[in-house]
């Protein structure tokens, strides 16, 4: 059976970097837009998804014409959306990072949650090229759901602002791809 490339690319750097952003929807910057065009120029997508939040949409659109599909969104960081981790308790920040299930933001989603979503966005692409613009979360997310990288781990990736990271995806029992790539 054969595969298809999934390009997943963080959105680019919004007004207020480094922020817990979540649900927050923050303007991205033209510089940050700029960079994931020239990230998806050669990709060759056939289907292009996006986040609805801005940060990623935008930068979506100046690379063709997206599907919007709200399941890309960034995990909901509930009361700490938006806020700077200086911000948050250094306890329950650190308890979070350490187990986002058993300690999520108050009122925000649990990070089984976001898989959950992740998972169905990915079980409604068609099996061709695709680009999914997305956010930092919702790309571990995937990362968990198509290679079956522990949570725990997924701590460990570098994913910068307008990073894209490049996949062979099978259809079929998970996990069923390989990282191709990881491009800053």
């Amino acid at each position: 059976m054969t595969g298809f490339s999934l390009h997943l690319l963080r959105h680019g750097a919004p007004v207020l970097p480094g922020r817990l952003m979540g649900h927050t929807d923050c303007a991205p910057t033209a510089d940050g837009i700029a960079a994931c065009a020239a990230q998806a120029a050669d990709l060759g997508a056939a289907h292009i998804v996006t986040s609805d939040l801005h940060r990623a949409r935008a930068a979506a659109e100046a690379i063709g014409t997206p599907v919007v599909d709200r399941r890309w969104r960034e995990l909901d960081f509930g009361a700490w959306d938006g806020l700077a981790p200086d911000q948050i308790d250094p306890d329950a920040l650190a308890r979070f990072w350490a187990d986002p299930d058993a300690n999520p933001p108050p009122g925000g989603e649990l990070w089984s949650a976001l898989v959950a979503r992740i998972a169905a966005a990915i079980d409604a692409l068609a099996p061709a090229p695709t680009l999914v613009v997305t956010h930092g979360g919702a790309i571990r997310a995937a990362l968990h759901v198509l290679c079956g990288f522990e949570q725990a781990r997924l701590w460990a990736f570098d994913l910068p602002y307008g990073v894209l990271v490049s996949l062979r995806v099978w259809p079929g029992a998970r996990p069923n791809a390989q990282i191709v790539g990881i491009y800053p």
